[in-house]
């Protein structure tokens, strides 16, 4: 199906508006939940920075005036009754600004210069342009003028505190046009042949080709896909850094990096479409992984993070992705991914094992995923049953690698492995009718109203059938008309924008939903993707959101909240035959 050119409508205060592959974005988010009058050129080098501050103008005044702000893939808008001012992205690190009856100024955001601190601002006279240089993202913004008058230049190499802003008008009733670079140092003067419109008109071809890739199967029976799609796009950016490969952060709000189990439900949701970059969300994190064999807690542009790690969900994932991928992996794929996983897992049978113990533990909530999941109020260093389901799916992954890379004697070991620890996880973490966990120290055991006390669901056929059902049971006791609440809605620890105490989660809803399926219990895992496809597509792609009103809650952004969106609207989609 054929997307319209221009994409879909949405708000900027919910997405920001970027391109892929680019570093920066257009947007009043300006730090984590702090929204601004006007919008700002956000980069997300060295951390996530407002740079520069956009202001339309009063052509008669020359004063700040207010405009209506509208956004499509490919093109942000200001107007007002006396004018018009629109911006497109050119390449990834090039925004182009025309404008009509209304005028521009782009100042500084920090209004402070120190020797560490704050934003320079000079006329760099070798490339007849003017440059915001900033200490905190370490990268220069080039203004160049295309056509129209500048009205003033204040703060000109000032020191100290001052306001550094270029005014920018049109020549009589015509236009005036401008390009903002990101560069490093220095690089040839701005030029370019391209017309706004025809710039225009390439950023909604890429991206309308971009969702053609990703979710060609779309209908009005999926009407949040070519907006999930625009998250995926926009947040992707280009290998730079400790960034080693095109990646798609989590968020270009404030959640700008790449997490250790976020990045798995991205690179499902890309596998049919764009298997390349796929494949690269996948291997990211294992580019960085450690000694131990430990994967990072989250990595970006300048920071990769080992104080806490995330889930095994990777055996889970990787099973998925091969069968998604319209080419299965070759075999010097298959060996290196093996290699990774069969790292990753040891790191789990050794560092996470204590002595004369079957199962792993986590050492805090943040090591689940599921940071402050009432599981671990009563301790911290646990082992839980979650935590060895996913170990068994993984074991299972890598029995099905070594097959295919023809060693029947890993298989082998790694099948018996698996057996063994579900044998251990019934064993010891089965208490009747529901999981406990276990203090890794004290031996003291207790269950919890979390969802993650459900989530060893995600075993599906290997489930013993009394064991699911009891799970598929308490789990409909989870569900809202929204979805599947965190944290029983009854349970006097419950909070509405409680992080993992309550709202709904994109990947807990995609595990429980995959989990529930396999384990022959469809009706409910239909219900469950039914609800959450409905709630993104009224409330958007929130990080989280409340579970009883379904109001999207944090991070308005989220990449894995659309891909998860992305996947059970494709399995949908086909399941009714399109």
């Amino acid at each position: 199906m054929t997307a319209a050119r221009s994409g879909p409508a949405f708000s900027v205060h919910d997405i920001p508006f970027s391109t892929h592959g680019s570093w920066f974005d257009i947007s009043p988010v300006v730090a984590e939940k702090t929204y601004a009058e006007d919008l700002h050129l956000v980069s997300h080098q060295n951390g996530m920075h407002a740079v520069l501050r956009l202001v339309p103008l009063g052509a008669a005044t020359g004063e700040r005036t207010e405009a209506r702000v509208e956004t499509t893939p490919g093109l942000l808008s200001w107007s007002s009754t006396d004018g018009r001012i629109d911006l497109s992205y050119e390449s990834p690190d090039i925004v182009r600004l025309r404008g009509s009856g209304l005028g521009i100024s782009v100042d500084a955001a920090a209004q402070t210069l120190t020797p560490f601190s704050g934003t320079y601002f000079f006329r760099d006279p070798a490339a007849d342009a003017h440059v915001f240089t900033s200490y905190e993202t370490g990268r220069r913004y080039r203004v160049t003028v295309l056509s129209g008058t500048v009205t003033g230049t204040p703060g000109t190499q000032t020191l100290g505190s001052g306001h550094r802003v270029l005014a920018m008008s049109a020549e009589g009733n015509g236009h005036w046009e401008i390009a903002i670079e990101e560069l490093d140092t220095a690089r040839p003067p701005y030029a370019s042949s391209a017309t706004f419109d025809a710039i225009v008109e390439s950023a909604r071809t890429s991206f309308a080709d971009f969702v053609d890739q990703v979710a060609p199967w779309r209908s009005s029976d999926t009407p949040a896909a070519e907006l999930a799609a625009y998250v995926l796009w926009s947040a992707t950016v280009r290998p730079t850094g400790l960034v080693t490969r095109p990646a798609v952060l989590m968020s270009k709000h404030w959640m700008d990096k790449v997490w250790s189990w976020d990045h798995c439900f991205n690179a499902l949701a890309l596998a049919p479409g764009c298997p390349d970059l796929a494949l690269d969300q996948f291997a990211l994190p294992f580019d960085h992984q450690d000694d131990s064999g430990a994967l990072p807690d989250s990595v970006t542009h300048s920071e990769v993070l080992y104080n806490f790690v995330k889930p095994p969900i990777h055996g889970w994932t990787f099973g998925h992705l091969r069968r998604r991928l319209p080419t299965p992996p070759g075999p010097a794929e298959l060996t290196e991914t093996y290699d990774r996983l069969e790292r990753w897992t040891g790191f789990w049978l050794t560092a996470r094992r204590a002595p004369g113990a079957d199962l792993p533990h986590y050492q805090h909530g943040n090591d689940s995923g599921w940071d402050n999941a009432t599981t671990f109020d009563p301790e911290r260093v646990i082992e839980t049953a979650d935590l060895a389901a996913f170990l068994v799916l993984q074991l299972h992954e890598l029995a099905h690698l070594a097959t295919a890379l023809d060693r029947p004697d890993d298989a082998r070991r790694w099948t018996q492995k698996a057996e063994e620890t579900q044998a251990a996880l019934l064993d010891q973490l089965w208490d009747t009718d529901r999981f406990v966990a276990r203090g890794a120290d004290t031996g003291d055991t207790w269950s919890s109203s979390s969802l993650l006390d459900l989530m060893p669901v995600v075993l599906g056929e290997h489930l013993p059938g009394h064991v699911s059902s009891t799970l598929a049971d308490h789990i409909k006791a989870h569900l809202t008309p929204y979805g599947l609440a965190t944290e029983l809605p009854t349970s006097p620890h419950y909070l509405a924008d409680g992080y993992w105490r309550g709202p709904i989660w994109a990947p807990a809803t995609v595990l429980v939903e995959d989990g529930l399926r396999r384990a022959g219990h469809e009706r409910l895992a239909d219900d469950i993707s039914a609800r959450f496809r409905a709630l993104c597509e009224t409330h958007g792609f929130a990080e989280n959101f409340d579970a009883l009103t379904g109001t999207g809650l944090r991070d308005r952004a989220y990449t894995w909240t659309a891909s998860s969106y992305l996947l059970l609207a494709e399995a949908h989609a086909h399941r009714d035959g399109r």
